[in-house]
């Protein structure tokens, strides 16, 4: 069981390295050194999208324009959000023909519906599954439980989430910040709660899986810094999103580290499976040796051994006679008995030559199971001199994880 929960570990650490290695070019870094022929790069990549991102505000632009009736005033593109750049001032360096962007200029970035939202009456809604923070989980979706909300068709059509939207939590505890996976339609009409962001990626060259990654790796640590703490809760918020620095790699070799990682993530997912078989299967022997112990079948039976009813009978008819004795006496007959014990050990481990469990030890000096607390004490005491005066050595014998398994005992080799 130690083994396997070390290599529990051991995998979850190669998760992280290489999960670190796609979304830093580790991984591909063959792939660009055989790259023949021109590639557009992350840069050009990142222009396209620009571009994209501001001809749907724009076309957002014209169209609310057209809905109230208005001719678009004289400089009405000069109003353009410019995305907030990137700080890129502690980051790592990246492999030529990458780029370090924001989160904000890759994708349209917005929060969900509040729980408990009080409207008009006259308002119309309907009941549709949502997304929560407990849905969220690091690199993947837990839809065992997906509960409804009643929202408003406006709502609906806004928040409903659609292909290769990339979740990312907004907080609770530390852990949770920024965690987050894609959605893939798993749930056909659902939208998200305000306690989860979304991003929706600007063009479908931009792998939405490579961007929740970086977030669940790098990011781990970067919301931690930069998100808000109070007395029992971490957040982020809209603009410490749109803030998120995400590594922009060259179309061609985003689609490489992807199915590259696929690959080696289903052999790693396999492995860990067969660890977690192995730590049941282990833990279900410890229970099956146990009973076996307790049941009489992990050692053979042997007929002449006297039998525990017969050995029950005759404790307790010890037990009687040593009650009926004056108490000076019985302690006198238990250091005569000790004494008488402590003798034969000497020969039993003068025999022996090495060391020998201290409960063996004892059954051949004819010391049986169930013998009283007391000569028990008096046994130990007396072990204890022996061993202060160089007789014999006693030590306990430790398990992996620093348990007391037993005592064992052996002759001094002392002159």
């Amino acid at each position: 069981m130690a083994e396997l929960k070390a290599a529990q570990k051991k995998l979850a650490q190669y998760r992280q390295a290489l999960l670190k290695a796609a979304v830093e070019g580790a991984l591909t870094a063959e792939w660009r050194a055989a790259c023949t022929g021109e590639q557009e790069t992350g840069a050009q990549l990142l222009a396209r999208i620009l571009s994209e991102r501001r001809r749907r505000w724009e076309e957002k632009q014209l169209a609310k324009f057209q809905q109230q009736g208005k001719t678009p005033p004289q400089g009405w593109q000069d109003k353009y959000p410019e995305p907030i750049q990137p700080e890129t001032t502690d980051l790592p360096a990246l492999p030529e023909g990458w780029v370090w962007a924001s989160l904000d200029m890759l994708g349209e970035i917005v929060s969900g519906v509040a729980k408990g939202t009080k409207r008009d009456p006259e308002i119309a809604v309907r009941e549709v599954p949502y997304l929560r923070v407990a849905n969220v989980q690091r690199g993947y979706l837990d839809l065992k439980e997906v509960k409804t909300i009643l929202a408003t068709e406006r709502d609906i059509e806004e928040l409903a989430l659609r292909n290769g939207d990339v979740l990312f939590n907004e907080g609770g505890d530390r852990d949770k910040l920024g965690r987050g996976w894609v959605w893939r339609d798993e749930v056909a009409n659902c939208i998200h709660q305000n306690h989860v962001f979304r991003m929706r990626p600007y063009l479908p060259e931009i792998v939405p899986e490579l961007v929740s990654h970086h977030g669940n790796t790098f990011g781990k640590t970067w919301f931690q810094t930069a998100g808000k703490q109070t007395t029992n809760l971490a957040s982020i918020n809209m603009a410490i999103l749109r803030g998120f620095p995400v590594p922009l790699a060259p179309t061609a070799e985003q689609e490489v580290i992807l199915s590259t990682l696929v690959a080696q993530l289903e052999t790693l997912d396999g492995q860990v499976k067969a660890t977690e078989l192995g730590l049941k299967q282990t833990e279900a022997q410890r229970k099956n040796l146990l009973k076996a112990a307790f049941s009489g079948q992990l050692v053979p039976q042997d007929p002449n051994d006297e039998p525990a009813s017969r050995l029950l009978e005759r404790i307790r008819a010890e037990r009687a006679a040593r009650a009926k004795q004056p108490k000076e006496q019985k302690t006198q007959s238990r250091h005569r008995e000790v004494k008488s014990i402590m003798k034969k050990l000497k020969d039993v481990l003068a025999e022996a030559g090495d060391w020998l469990p201290a409960q063996e030890a004892f059954r051949r000096c004819g010391v049986a199971d169930g013998v009283d607390t007391d000569r028990i004490e008096m046994l130990y005491a007396e072990l204890r001199e022996l061993d202060k005066a160089g007789v014999l050595v006693a030590e306990p014998v430790r398990d992996a994880d620093g348990r007391k398994l037993h005592d064992r005992l052996k002759l001094s080799t002392r002159d």
